[in-house]
């Protein structure tokens, strides 16, 4: 469904990044493996792809950081000549009362959420509308529509990156380059374990299917999003959250 096309996942070392890689490299895109620190987590997770017939490499990049997000696609470019779906995966949560917050933790939520997804998308575009053709699939959280009590920081991030998303869809649209948002839910992942301790029933209850999500369910969304089933649907923020928040 994807063999041919050149796929970059922002923050894919780990977590719902990590699925969504396979997913795409299932589907035969070729992936560009975007992480920050976890080198060894990109290098095993390249050389899976590798094993079982796929094409995938990893590239060290600080996102929020302008220079580092350019040579990263002009690496990717000069290797693979091209960039045809970016994943804006890369993101933190932190947690603190909006009394409490630093200035500092602040700016590094807000940069890694949403900064992040400006500088990527502005090095990405220009390719994208040289071939008339291209897919942004941006990750947000279902925090951006009901807030987060201590997460004030990543709420607004997150909502923010809906708005880019629904601004971006107008501006490229006409070009045939779609910009969808996917909104996890609380998935089964290092961040939401971290948050869970002492309240999984709660959490349960207040989802209609009765579970958490799994990576590949996400992952499974963004696949689609970034196939040719999809090439009529933009500027849609797509909830994969059990039913916890609907509509």
């Amino acid at each position: 469904m994807l063999t041919g096309r050149v796929a970059l996942v922002t923050g894919a070392s780990r977590g719902i990044g990590r699925a969504i890689v396979w997913a795409l490299a299932e589907q035969g895109a070729t992936v560009a493996i975007n992480y920050h620190a976890s080198e060894a987590a990109a290098i095993e997770l390249t050389e899976g792809i590798k094993s079982r017939g796929g094409r995938a490499l990893p590239y060290q990049a600080d996102v929020t950081d302008p220079g580092q997000v350019a040579d990263m696609i002009s690496k990717i470019k000069d290797t693979f000549g091209k960039i045809d779906i970016l994943v804006n995966n890369a993101g933190m949560m932190a947690d603190s009362l909006v009394i409490d917050m630093s200035l500092e933790e602040w700016d590094q939520v807000i940069n890694l959420n949403l900064r992040s997804v400006f500088l990527c998308t502005r090095a990405v575009v220009p390719g994208m509308l040289s071939q008339s053709w291209g897919r942004i699939i941006n990750i947000s959280s279902q925090a951006a529509l009901t807030g987060s009590r201590r997460h004030a920081h990543y709420a607004a991030a997150k909502a923010g990156l809906l708005g880019f998303t629904y601004s971006l869809a107008k501006e490229l649209g006409p070009h045939g380059i779609t910009v969808n948002a996917v909104s996890p839910g609380r998935i089964k992942t290092d961040m939401i374990f971290a948050r869970m301790e002492g309240r999984e029933e709660e959490w349960l209850q207040q989802t209609p299917l009765r579970r958490l999500g799994n990576a590949s369910e996400v992952a499974a969304a963004v696949a689609f999003l970034a196939s040719p089933e999809a090439s009529y649907i933009t500027g849609v923020n797509l909830n994969v959250n059990g039913g916890l928040l609907m509509g």
